[in-house]
């Protein structure tokens, strides 16, 4: 805790308890819905989906924070945006999971600010978003997209009206009912899960989503961060990159990684990275340092 000029300790201000206005279950779920579809309209390479993600919770954020004409609630609002701007991708149609989740947790933290811990929520986040992806990306857009345009393809060459609306209607349909139908288990889900993070329980489950998250943006840098390097040494008989991955595998992208993030916390413009980051990749690439 800071302490003023005199050495004292500021008095800390007990946050009031919100609840809530009402709002039906079913234009909740619409809301999940329907937001949940318009996710990846700004997506952007510093945050991914992460203001597609704060359209969809913005509903559930200003019915929580409903008296802007309060100091207080009004301040505690703008954290809770700036709360969701975080890294955020995922599988579209399985957003609305974790936003259901999301949102109920937000609801209790406004209801019980003082023992709820706002944390837990960005770290569930990437917790769960690493691991939905991968079974979202794999059955919805690698097994069933596939499926349904591969037969209706081959219905619409030989001259049938039903190949485009049977490859839309075998891949939108299930999308549809998997958003509608997870963002209310997510929903139901997050309620009771809320209510079973008593004492010291809300540290651990804390720690635990934040050492999974952690373990998803590892994997993410090793998977999407593609650097390697062809330098050779003796004629070909020591390969820098067999040396490198022997030692720590994906050391290259790791390094490069974190020097971003290091230039992040230090407020180095975005675009800048961006623009030195491509300059430096063409110059490393066409003297053959990096492939």
């Amino acid at each position: 805790m800071t302490q003023d000029i005199q050495g004292a300790a500021p008095e800390v201000k007990e946050l009031k308890s919100l609840e809530p206005q009402p709002v039906s279950e079913k234009k909740r779920l619409w809301q999940f819905f329907w937001r949940t579809w318009a996710i990846q309209a700004s997506w952007n390479y510093e945050g991914q989906m992460n203001l597609g993600f704060l359209y969809s919770i913005a509903p559930t954020l200003d019915r929580i924070y409903a008296d802007d004409s309060d100091p207080e609630i009004l301040e505690r609002k703008k954290e809770a945006y700036h709360r969701h701007t975080a890294l955020y991708n995922i599988t579209q149609q399985l957003n609305s999971f974790v936003l259901g989740i999301a949102a109920s947790m937000e609801e209790e933290y406004g209801r019980n600010p003082k023992e709820f811990n706002p944390e837990v929520i960005n770290n569930l986040k990437v917790s769960l978003m690493g691991p939905l992806s991968g079974i979202g990306d794999s059955l919805l857009e690698g097994t069933l997209r596939i499926i349904s345009f591969g037969l209706g393809a081959s219905l619409a060459a030989q001259g049938s009206i039903l190949g485009p609306i049977l490859a839309l209607l075998i891949s939108g349909v299930p999308k549809a009912l998997i958003t509608w139908f997870g963002g209310k288990l997510g929903y139901t889900l997050g309620t009771d899960y809320v209510k079973q993070l008593q004492g010291g329980i809300m540290d651990k489950v804390m720690y635990v989503a934040g050492v999974v998250g952690l373990m998803t943006v590892g994997a993410m840098i090793a998977t999407m961060v593609g650097i390697t390097t062809p330098l050779q040494f003796q004629d070909g008989a020591v390969v820098l990159q067999d040396v490198l991955d022997g030692i720590f595998p994906s050391m290259i992208p790791f390094g490069i990684a974190m020097l971003f993030y290091w230039l992040l916390k230090k407020k180095v413009s975005l675009g800048v990275l961006l623009a030195s980051g491509i300059v430096l990749s063409l110059v490393c690439s066409f003297f053959g340092i990096l492939a």
